[in-house]
């Protein structure tokens, strides 16, 4: 084995870690994607042989890549980001999922904690992601943004402010998940209104990301209240018969896949015994993307 395969493997070792965070800094998979591969490009170019922490110095460049990209995305976004604004869900069949491992995997961050992500600063989302989700020390961020230490401190309590006050709570039990998913599916399939409204939290909220091209009444939007909600599942009840369970970045949600082909991803946060939050990724774009195992029936 040469150099660079043994720097290739060293560099597949880490490849699970460097992804996670990538996907935590930008919401997007297949741009996850694209910055490990960056940074797999700038070790080629780097004296790897001086690298004493190869996982440490990795991540920094994962970040710093992220960094630019996201400031390179805020520079040409015109408008705040749109509210009904999904980002890419990470699914897994049910059958398979051992709960306890579930916790571990590295993908398995909510899209609620996403979608609050991508309200921060760059720098304020780096500071956060790689300090509070993956333990990077305040010293080893301060280049990237190029700040001190006690400023990006600062960058990263902002972030968790708003983190923490943005982020709803959630029953963690996969097996309550579950029965309320479940129990939505069915009424859905049998056009119970009332029984989708027991369901539902007075306050629930559903986002519908279809993409820019999708118009009428499956375009993308915001719908506010249970009644307001039962009565768009109604209105879809169609697709119900096709939805089957699955985990979606860690949480019971739903896949509709006819003859495996997507035609739009839901992720739900459960508390209480009901939904609060629904996220629907319907954009035909970005759903072709996505890896979509056999869902549950």
């Amino acid at each position: 084995m040469d150099d660079t395969e043994l720097l290739a493997e060293r560099f597949e070792e880490h490849r699970g870690q460097l992804r996670a965070v990538a996907y935590r800094m930008l919401g997007s998979l297949t741009e996850a994607e694209d910055a490990v591969q960056e940074a797999w490009f700038k070790l080629g170019r780097a004296d790897a042989d001086g690298i004493r922490n190869l996982g440490g110095w990795l991540t920094t460049v994962v970040g710093r890549v992220c960094l630019d990209m996201l400031r390179s995305r805020t520079a040409r976004r015109e408008q705040p980001m749109d509210e009904t604004f999904v980002p890419d869900p990470v699914i897994r069949p049910l059958s398979v999922v051992d709960p306890e491992q579930e916790v571990l995997e590295a993908d398995s961050v909510g899209l609620a904690l996403l979608i609050v992500l991508e309200t921060l600063e760059p720098a304020e989302r780096l500071a956060f992601v790689l300090h509070d989700l993956f333990a990077v020390p305040f010293d080893d961020i301060a280049p990237i943004v190029e700040r001190g230490t006690a400023a990006t401190r600062q960058l990263a309590s902002r972030a968790r402010r708003r983190v923490q006050g943005a982020t709803p709570s959630a029953d963690p039990d996969l097996g309550r998940q579950r029965q309320v998913l479940g129990a939505f599916l069915a009424a859905a399939r049998g056009g119970d209104f009332e029984a989708l409204v027991a369901l539902l939290d007075p306050d629930v909220v559903l986002r519908v990301d279809a993409g820019a091209l999708v118009r009428g009444a499956a375009a993308s939007k915001v719908v506010r209240g249970a009644k307001a909600v039962a009565e768009q599942a109604l209105t879809f009840r169609q697709f119900a018969d096709l939805a089957r369970l699955a985990l979606v970045n860690g949480t019971v949600g739903m896949v509709t896949a006819p003859e495996g082909r997507p035609l739009s991803v839901m992720a739900v946060t459960v508390a209480g015994g009901r939904i609060s939050e629904m996220y629907i990724l319907a954009d035909p774009e970005r759903l072709d993307r996505l890896d979509v195992p056999g869902a549950e029936y």
